[in-house]
């Protein structure tokens, strides 16, 4: 089985995380792999919306704890790293961890202790992506057996407010089919509601 872990070193889980949260639970379980919340602080309190959803699971211990005997299956997600991600990675690795930083604008590096460590690292390529994004691309890569070049993407969406605003996000999605990008459910309300206000408070 595959699982995603996400670290979370944030003191708060807010209204963005808690959505993306949730789609990635339900993405992983329906894909028969599991979906892990890491490093997150004793006293986070984690909201009943995502303790309902079946698959997430939460650990207050780091990767580097959790993983120790496994270190070699583990692949750290970093846009710092040489390589990209391919299909064929999915015989090398069991465990993808994603440090957060995908989904910050601009991208603070939080995978810098986890390199420094020795992880082994793949890129997504050269667009910030949201949490849930990555995510969903990673398992397309590994458990879709698909190349990234080959996944349709839409690049700084703009999502409509109202009948005169509207706003551009700031990262890559991937595409639903129909040409609009993929979102957790309740996102796009989310954006609507808080437009007057900088991501930096949604996160």
């Amino acid at each position: 089985m595959k699982t995603y872990v996400v670290e979370h070193l944030d003191p708060e889980c807010g209204p963005w995380s808690t959505l993306e949260y949730i789609t990635i639970a339900k993405e992983s379980t329906d894909a028969g792999a599991a979906f892990c919340l890491s490093s997150a602080p004793i006293d986070l309190d984690i909201p009943d919306s995502i303790k309902a959803v079946r698959g997430f699971n939460i650990d207050h211990r780091s990767v580097e704890d959790v993983y120790q005997d496994r270190k070699d299956r583990v692949c750290l997600l970093d846009p710092a790293a040489k390589e990209e991600l391919k299909p064929a990675d999915a015989h090398d690795f069991d465990i993808f961890v994603f440090g957060g930083i995908l989904g910050d604008d601009p991208p603070r590096d939080r995978t810098s202790e986890l390199r420094k460590k020795g992880f082994t690292g793949r890129r997504l390529g050269p667009v910030q992506m949201t949490t849930d994004t990555a995510v969903r691309v990673t398992r397309i890569v590994i458990q879709g057996q698909t190349a990234l070049k080959e996944i349709p993407y839409i690049d700084y969406p703009e999502i409509r407010i109202d009948e005169h605003e509207s706003t551009e996000m700031p990262f890559r999605y991937v595409e639903d089919g129909d040409g609009k990008p993929v979102m957790p459910e309740g996102m796009i309300e989310l954006i609507k509601k808080d437009s007057e206000k900088g991501f930096g408070e949604l996160l």
